[in-house]
């Protein structure tokens, strides 16, 4: 099994804020103590941050739920309870996370020790001397935590490299990568040796380096699902400058332009933008005997494909296996690399905008009716469930003000609209109460 995963489906749930006390004060010589319940503490967020020794997202192939701590409860004395610590899941270099049911994307994660907070904890609740008034000076009233927030989310890993090698399977991108860098990915004489991203350092005289990586071949279709190449297209986005590996020998019988061609249809059928990165055409396996007539062809049929005004793009006849050609192929591309901006993947302004919204938004049914088998009605509704899970049923005069504000959104009027009657069974999660026309 392979350990690099650069997917995952997983669920944040932050913790529940702290219930709030419902306590009085009875002290000697303090007549009408009056109520002293303090609230309740914060609930614990879910943060994601980023760890630059991590390289994959294996961790969240079994742990796939993360759940922040919950408030302490609020104390007598009018003492606060202590707010939950946050829970810290560390991510990779590279990770988007998006939003799994809407697909929009939260955050790109990309800096080292960067944090995002994916799920955000509840409030406390108030405790009954919150309640106080004139008219009403000792409330057995005190609000439960609020739940905390709940999402699935889906993230996605894209390598951080400088430099990624294209081309089509076996053309000798893990070779190049084995003797320009440190790395050591596995090379064998089959097609899809490589199956994951490899990467390494490329040191190109005393100052300059840069990342390059490896991708699993590509091969016609690759963008709709054929061969491994859709699996890890998704990795060369981040990479500023390609380098298109070609097989100049001639040895499987292929055509290098048409293998040239092939490529970047797929790659700009992924993803349109990707032709916007500047590439550098390695002619590799140069020490064969056909390969210089291979070349000479190549360059003949480039030349011809070009339109008007079209620049040839740099050609650099390499040999892997001898590393002849090696040095000029790396000069230029670090000189390359100095003259290319980066390609973000989104745009911030987007994401801030996005996390910063004050506009207005029509405001939705804060309840639906529903009917369940057995007859009875069910409320429900993010607001509604959000106000029920914030009430203590366990005091008569909470469970009299949770009717009034049900009452005040417009429940019983649209239960009666629906067809309630007296004694009917009204359910609201696992709580049930007769409905009082």
């Amino acid at each position: 099994m392979s350990l690099f995963l650069d997917t995952a489906k997983i669920e944040v749930l932050a913790g529940k804020g702290g219930d709030g006390a419902v306590a009085f004060r009875r002290e000697k010589f303090v007549p009408d103590g009056g109520p002293w319940g303090g609230d309740g503490g914060r609930g614990g967020s879910v943060i994601f941050k980023v760890d630059e020794g991590m390289t994959t997202l294996m961790d969240f192939r079994y742990n796939r739920i993360f759940r922040g701590k919950p408030g302490e409860k609020g104390m007598t004395k009018g003492m606060h309870g202590r707010g939950a610590q946050d829970t810290i899941v560390k991510v990779p270099q590279g990770t988007t996370v998006k939003d799994f049911e809407t697909g929009a994307v939260l955050v790109d994660l990309i800096d080292n020790n960067q944090e995002y907070v994916v799920a955000k904890g509840g409030r406390g609740g108030r405790g009954n001397i919150k309640f106080a008034t004139p008219t009403n000076p000792a409330p057995e009233v005190a609000e439960n935590g609020e739940p905390g927030e709940q999402r699935m989310l889906m993230l996605e890993l894209r390598v951080l490299a400088d430099v990624g090698l294209v081309g089509f399977p076996s053309v000798g991108k893990s070779t190049l990568l084995s003797v320009v860098t440190n790395a050591r990915p596995k090379i064998g004489a089959y097609h899809f040796t490589t199956i994951t991203p490899n990467i390494g350092m490329v040191q190109v005289g005393y100052e300059n380096s840069f990342v390059m990586a490896d991708m699993p071949g590509l091969i016609e279709g690759a963008h709709s699902g054929a061969g491994l190449g859709i699996q890890f297209l998704r990795h060369i986005e981040r990479t500023r400058v390609l380098l298109h590996v070609l097989d100049m020998s001639g040895i499987e019988e292929r055509d290098p332009f048409e293998d040239y061609k092939t490529i970047n249809e797929e790659l700009e059928s992924y993803d349109l933008r990707l032709m916007e990165r500047p590439q550098i055409i390695v002619a590799n396996k140069m020490d064969m005997p056909d390969a210089a007539e291979n070349l000479a062809e190549f360059k003949e049929k480039l030349q011809a494909s070009l339109r008007d005004g079209e620049e040839m793009p740099r050609i650099f006849p390499i040999s892997g296996i001898t590393r002849d050609g090696l040095q000029p192929l790396l000069s230029a591309t670090s000189d390359l690399l100095r003259q290319t901006p980066e390609f973000p993947l989104y745009d911030e302004e987007d994401l801030a905008a996005k996390a910063a919204y004050y506009g207005f938004e029509e405001e939705t049914t804060p309840f639906n009716i529903e009917r369940d088998p057995d007859g009875a009605y069910r409320l429900t509704g993010d607001k509604l469930i959000k106000m029920y899970k914030m009430t203590n049923l366990d005091h008569d005069e909470s469970a009299l003000k949770f009717a009034r504000r049900l009452r005040g959104m417009g429940v019983d009027e649209a239960l009666r609209k629906a067809g309630a009657s007296d004694g009917d069974l009204v359910r609201i999660e696992k709580f049930e109460f007769e409905f009082v026309d």
